[in-house]
């Protein structure tokens, strides 16, 4: 999936000195949004089937029906303080690789998940990525204003889950800039700020609320779906998805909970008859009731893919199978120095 549909509509709310209120966002979003009955989902551990695990390191499936419809998803629970596990992240440097793939030029690491969004007309990826520390990707600052706004831009903040060198992870709305090795983070909103800069600095955003994000790792994508142990859905907040956002296509999430287990969500869809995929509500609903205190949706659609041991859960959407893509979070054994 490239870059989402971003919000028309958002032209006539937005002003340069404007950031929305955590109380506003969340009054705005429950009022857009009609959450339909959600059944609990029963999760089979199916560790068994993905060879040699680490005992921090678990793969859960479902089949059971979503609203009716036939579903399928897996999701990995994997502890964030195992030392022996380690978390990172690859980018292709402008030439996408399938995740079969990467985990051959990663040296066959545990997972590969398809990390964020990316243009399908130059490979480049769309939303930030952090590797060792440093920024690898950036996340778009600027989208062209429409109607009365056709002569500005949109500065949007998008949602990205990072883990420090203290293995503790987190949500946050961020800003990125090539000129700072870490990325600007809004922990409490989204910013939504607008100007005439094709290229702005973090002083058009017009706001102070910033701190810097020390992340050692981090994938981008968008939008925010669990936020402080509550849903959250931020589409319009980061011009995503605004049309679509009730669309069951295949999805991939991550999220992480406060008793320090990161969970990986993967949603096979684009399957007629066998999986018909989910909805952002839907991700959210699930990441919720798997005890995630914050959780992003990322990339989906074609690129959805998660490996375990190589092997792929969730299969692919596309007939021609795995989607090259520019960037993937990987889990790895052993430790740092042997993990690299």
């Amino acid at each position: 999936m490239a870059e989402p549909k971003r919000n028309d509509q958002l032209a006539n709310q937005v002003s340069s000195s404007q950031i929305l209120s955590k109380k506003f966002i969340c009054t705005l979003g429950a009022t857009l949004c009609v959450f339909s009955t959600f059944a609990q989902l029963h999760w089979k551990n199916v560790d068994t089937l993905y060879g040699a695990l680490p005992p921090s390191f678990h793969v859960f499936r479902t089949s059971d029906s979503l609203h009716g419809a036939p579903f399928v998803a897996f999701y990995v629970s994997a502890a964030l303080k195992d030392k022996n596990l380690q978390f990172n992240t690859q980018v292709s440097n402008g030439n996408p690789y399938t995740p079969d793939e990467f985990f051959e030029l990663e040296n066959r690491p545990l997972l590969v998940v398809n990390g964020g969004f990316f243009s399908f007309e130059t490979g480049q990826s769309l939303s930030s990525v952090m590797r060792n520390g440093k920024q690898v990707a950036y996340s778009v600052n600027a989208l062209k204003g429409i109607r009365e706004d056709s002569m500005l831009y949109y500065y949007p903040t998008r949602s990205a889950l990072g883990i420090d060198r203290k293995r503790q992870a987190d949500v946050a709305w961020i800003f990125t800039s090539a000129e700072h090795r870490l990325p600007y983070a809004f922990e409490s909103a989204p910013v939504i700020a607008k100007g005439k800069d094709p290229n702005p600095s973090i002083y058009e955003l017009k706001n102070i609320g910033w701190v810097w994000w020390p992340m050692r790792t981090a994938v981008g994508g968008g939008p925010c779906l669990v936020h402080d142990g509550k849903i959250w859905v931020t589409y319009k907040e980061e011009q995503m998805f605004v049309g679509e956002e009730n669309e069951k296509q295949p999805r991939t999430a991550m999220g992480y909970t406060k008793d320090g287990r990161l969970i990986i969500l993967v949603i096979e869809g684009r399957h007629q008859g066998r999986a018909e995929g989910g909805t952002l509500e839907d991700e959210a609903r699930i990441l919720k009731s798997l005890d995630c205190y914050e959780a992003l949706n990322l990339n989906g659609g074609g690129s959805s893919c998660m490996l375990i041991n190589g092997k792929e859960t969730i299969k692919p959407s596309e007939k021609t199978g795995q989607r090259p893509i520019p960037a993937v979070f990987v889990i790895k054994q052993g430790s740092r120095k042997n993990a690299k």
